[in-house]
């Protein structure tokens, strides 16, 4: 199997490292323990205790690319050597206030800047609620009318949106936007459209976030798909499976209305790969971005890539993981000539912590990931003490 060789997998972490990574996800196997840790994180935070030198010393050196832009750059270097490339994503979460929103714009502007001076940073992503009140997306995506004072309020997201596009216009950086909680995706939505009708004409800029545990999404694909056809631009999309189960289900219950996801795995899966077919087959007008560290749906891609005789590097087909995780599929991917970009969160430790949190809390509720990654990380090991004879 492609994605068996461990030695390519784990190249760049030294025998500590690797044992460190071990017990970490050995750690983050246990949902009780990762339970009563995420309650104790944010208990501390709110009550400002000293637990940054915690994360740092384990969650953050997994899953994060540094403190600053010296050290997540260093980072981005070292992949771009095993033909890794990079998307940085500034993962502080800054409050709703309007200083908060600029704030935000002025690190995403920073971020995307990065890309002056590394080759290796193809991608960068921004979240469109950083930039607004939660609820005014809400608000739009029930077609509610503004106040005259919401107007002002909407008018200033949307100004922040398009600098961030008319930047990474500039600095040739395609844009993420990512998929947020159903109850106001569909203003993100109108909101990525409208981007893609003006910044697409030629080529995929700017790429929408499409989780496929909803059960509409295939629908909407295929709609936005058309739609791009009858007015000439080309679409990006990420694919992604879904990263708020709990969320939408417990909000559908207390609404007292059906989920609006998938009601199983499996027809989650169905319906992702459906979208991914689907694109692959449009993948001249509609780009790429496959985020998953699912197996058997990278393994998909390559599987249509050799039988339609399309190029390893085709630029419409990328391929994306998050740092620390799935190593065995980035380092792989990349080592046969695929396009392959790492997912590379940094930040202040304390800014960061609440997406440490999630990031935990979403691999105890993978099942079959973290075991995955255990037996890969232990193979490994055991390679290297046999080969040090």
């Amino acid at each position: 199997m492609l994605f068996d060789n461990t030695q390519k997998a784990y190249h760049l972490k030294s025998d500590k490292q690797l044992k460190k990574a071990y017990y970490l996800f050995q750690l983050i196997s246990n949902q009780t323990l990762v339970s009563l840790g995420s309650w104790f994180a944010k208990i501390a935070l709110k009550l400002k205790l000293p637990v940054a030198p915690i994360f740092k010393a384990t969650v953050f050196s997994q899953f994060c690319a540094g403190l600053n832009k010296e050290e997540s750059l260093s980072l981005v270097e070292k992949l771009k050597a095993y033909r890794i490339q990079s998307y940085l994503h500034f993962a502080a979460e800054e409050s709703k206030t309007e200083q908060g929103m600029d704030l935000s714009l002025e690190n995403t502007l920073e971020t995307l800047s990065f890309s002056k001076e590394s080759y290796s940073l193809p991608f960068s992503v921004f979240k469109a609620t950083a930039f607004g009140p939660i609820s005014l997306f809400e608000k739009k995506s029930a077609k509610r009318a503004f106040t005259t004072i919401e107007k002002e309020t909407w008018g200033r997201v949307l100004k922040r949106i398009h600098k961030c596009c008319e930047t990474a216009k500039e600095l040739n950086v395609n844009l993420l936007i990512d998929a947020e909680e159903s109850w106001f995706q569909d203003a993100i939505d109108e909101i990525a459209e409208d981007l893609m009708e003006k910044y697409n004409k030629k080529t995929p800029l700017i790429y929408t976030t499409l989780q496929m545990y909803r059960k509409d999404r295939l629908d909407y694909l295929k709609k936005l798909q058309n739609k791009a056809t009858k007015k000439g631009f080309k679409i990006g999309v990420k694919l992604v499976r879904g990263a708020y189960i709990e969320k939408e289900n417990s909000r559908a219950i207390q609404s007292g209305v059906s989920s609006p996801i998938c009601d199983s795995k499996q027809l989650t899966d169905i319906n992702f790969n459906a979208g991914l077919d689907f694109i692959l087959e449009h993948h001249e007008e509609c780009s790429l971005f496959l985020g998953s560290h699912n197996e058997s749906s990278v393994q998909r891609v390559i599987d249509w890539m050799t039988k339609n005789k399309i190029e390893k590097d085709h630029p419409h087909i990328w391929f994306s993981q998050l740092l620390g995780m799935a190593d065995h599929i980035s380092f792989n991917l990349a080592s046969e000539g695929y396009r392959v970009v790492k997912y590379l969160p940094y930040g202040p430790v304390e800014e960061v912590i609440p997406y440490l949190i999630r990031r935990a809390e979403e691999n105890t509720s993978v099942s079959g990931q973290t075991p995955r990654e255990l037996s890969l990380i232990q193979k490994e090991l055991k390679r290297r003490k046999t080969s040090a004879f």
